[in-house]
């Protein structure tokens, strides 16, 4: 192999830097005996255990470690390795959570082993994934560069799949606690849209006390703000509502500076908070000195927005409350008369192919969850 091209085993550690200016080429194997293929009886699965990957190129990377785009050899299939380095003193919950996810709205684990760094000590998770070649937050800025809005029904299609995702996420349980744009991927062929980097996520157990200090600061949620720690799944429902506002308006909704700008950027849209509000977000704040700001209306707020109507502000306004409770949840969210569109039959995607097939195609887990809902969901022409 040339010298730009080196092998590892699993043992070794993928010796590359982590930018694309300096990114060298680097093939290393996945035969691990910890490698997802263990957990899963599949030979198709025991074949991937002994892939080999060529890393090509640097297609993220940030505190939790890099992303790579990488080839398998033996097949030529892209997928993307998600490399990082594992704390001894933490459990990794990323791994046990996501190979257990099978939604096509979720991006897939195709396989996952570990390898050593440079120090012996050193040990590295490598994810394999499936590989999506588009970020929802470069396609927001590139709308924006060019000054023209995102077409509605794609507005619709990607908050439709949003919902799908985290319907089903918190129907087996797992809040995402990290949503916004750039953990979101789209395929641009299909427009299929994928939740991924489940690396903060966490099954919430009721009366456990969780950190509040979670989630990117523009899509944090108030009751994270006001410190709560018995908080639900609908933290994860606030994120998505600011991703959706994002897709229409090109810029995030609450540009926050820091954790109290952040709250100071929310007030400004939805007024102050009561008292009963503050307190239902999270019972043991005491502090309660805010200045009396009442709420801007949505119609302002998108008013320069060509592509939004009534039913967009309707469902805008219902997922961005303060009473966790009040916001709607994932599966009922897709009823509302917003996505009525995407449930007849005529409807085209810009370029006139299809919709994704799979947007009625519901798993045995969103059945167990809300049976009645789903039936509802599912247009007569697709039964």
């Amino acid at each position: 192999m040339e010298s730009d091209k080196q092998k590892f085993k699993s043992n070794s550690g993928v010796r590359n830097t982590e930018s694309n200016k300096d990114f060298k080429q680097t093939s290393f194997l996945s035969k691990n005996k910890d490698s997802k293929t263990n957990l899963n009886d599949n030979n198709s699965k025991k074949q991937e255990n002994n892939y080999t990957y060529t890393a090509t190129q640097v297609i993220g990377s940030g505190s939790f470690g890099v992303v790579y785009q990488a080839v398998i050899v033996e097949t030529g299939e892209v997928v993307a390795i998600k490399k990082v380095l594992q704390d001894k003193r933490y459990k990794n919950r990323e791994l046990e959570i996501i190979k257990d996810l099978d939604h096509y709205n979720i991006v897939k684990l195709k396989n996952a082993f570990f390898t050593t760094g440079e120090k012996s000590e050193e040990m590295y998770l490598n994810a394999v994934m499936e590989f999506i070649p588009e970020t929802l937050s470069r396609i927001i800025r590139q709308y924006a560069k060019s000054k023209s809005p995102m077409p509605l029904i794609l507005v619709k299609l990607y908050s439709y799949q949003m919902m799908r995702a985290l319907a089903y996420i918190h129907a087996v349980g797992v809040c995402h606690r990290d949503i916004k744009p750039q953990n979101i991927l789209v395929d641009p062929n299909t427009q299929v849209l994928k939740l991924c980097d489940f690396g903060s996520a966490k099954k919430l157990v009721k009366g456990e006390p969780n950190v509040a200090y979670i989630c990117s600061r523009y899509y944090r949620a108030p009751e994270l703000i006001f410190g709560a720690t018995d908080y639900s799944n609908q933290i994860d429902v606030w994120s998505i509502g600011c991703v959706i506002a994002e897709l229409v308006l090109g810029r995030p909704i609450f540009p926050g500076e820091s954790a109290v700008d952040q709250l100071v950027e929310i007030i400004k849209i939805l007024g102050t908070p009561s008292k009963s509000q503050v307190l239902v977000m999270n019972p043991e704040y005491k502090e309660y000195k805010f200045p009396s700001i009442k709420p801007y209306p949505w119609v302002k707020l998108f008013k320069n927005c060509k592509n939004v109507n009534s039913e967009f502000m309707d469902f805008i306004s219902k997922l961005l409350v303060y009473e966790p409770h009040l916001r709607l949840t994932p599966l009922k969210s897709l009823l509302h008369p917003f996505f009525d569109e995407l449930r007849n039959e005529n409807t085209v995607l810009p370029n006139g192919n299809p919709l994704p097939k799979e947007l009625f195609m519901f798993s045995i887990e969103e059945y167990e969850y809300d049976s009645e809902t789903i039936d509802k969901l599912i247009p007569k022409a697709k039964k």
